[in-house]
């Protein structure tokens, strides 16, 4: 699943693709459209309000799914597609309703013509890429790395991996073998938090991280792994491939791959050092 946070009206509403389709988080729009201090019990409470006035349950059109918080955990979280998320702001008294129903309907007419049409959405991804600053060179790399991470997960699907945290876990094992690093002390290397560590390599960062899971990705084709431990024997080995050759470019340079740099201030969004 792919998670996302989309901006209305400088505020951010979480949202995560599930069954092809976008999802939002029903208290990040309780907070765009009221202002609460608090707008999770605010939620609950517009729950049982329509429940009893209206005999209607909107807990029957929310699915909890995981979405990343602000300490930087995925927790369990009320969504709701965009149908759902109708229903849920016309119950909403808020001069902000009808803008974000234009926004809701926009948001989620593009998702239907990027499966329509893939070509779009990696146009749009590019299109945002370039928008925050990135050179060309680093997007092209930054397309390849995501079709390739999208092979590895088909992959892992198709070897018997399901459950969410195996995909963590299987991704850290690539990680240290490949950098010597898990995802989050990588994370905390570069001094990120809640951002997207690939966002944040270097070049060469990328080009190594892509080397671990296109290895892991053929390995898997070729010895078809069955389970969570097969897959993370494999997943450990795909990783070493990038990790001997990271270590012989190191050799080689004398210069380290594994970087402290990223773009979180970017003057001329440029990759700074995080001093």
């Amino acid at each position: 699943m792919d998670t996302k946070i989309a901006v209305f009206k400088g505020q951010g509403i979480r949202k995560i693709i599930y069954n092809n389709e976008w999802w939002f988080s029903a208290v990040d729009v309780i907070a765009v459209l009221t202002d609460s201090n608090n707008p999770r019990v605010y939620w609950n409470a517009m729950k049982a309000r329509v429940k009893s006035d209206d005999g209607f349950q909107l807990s029957t059109i929310c699915r909890q799914l995981k979405l990343e918080a602000s300490d930087g955990k995925k927790y369990e979280t009320d969504c709701a597609n965009t149908e759902g998320m109708f229903r849920i702001v016309q119950s909403i008294p808020s001069p902000k309703a009808e803008p974000l129903k234009r926004w809701l309907a926009k948001v989620g007419y593009e998702r239907v013509q990027e499966i329509e049409n893939p070509e779009l959405a990696t146009k749009r991804t590019r299109m945002l890429y370039k928008l925050k600053g990135y050179s060309d060179n680093w997007i092209e790399k930054r397309i390849r790395g995501i079709a390739i991470r999208e092979e590895l997960t088909d992959e892992w699907k198709k070897h018997g991996v399901e459950k969410n945290k195996e995909y963590e876990i299987l991704t850290a094992e690539i990680s240290k073998a490949a950098f010597g690093l898990t995802p989050s002390q990588y994370k905390k290397l570069k001094g990120l938090k809640r951002q997207n560590l690939r966002d944040h390599m270097t070049d060469l960062e990328l080009i190594f991280s892509m080397l671990g899971e296109a290895s892991t990705t053929q390995i898997t084709k070729v010895e078809h792994p069955s389970g969570f431990e097969e897959n993370k024997d494999v997943s450990r080995r795909g990783g070493n491939v990038a990790g001997v050759a990271r270590k012989k470019l190191e050799q080689e340079t004398k210069k380290k791959v594994v970087s402290r740099d990223n773009y979180l201030a970017k003057p001329q969004n440029k990759l700074l050092k995080n001093e």
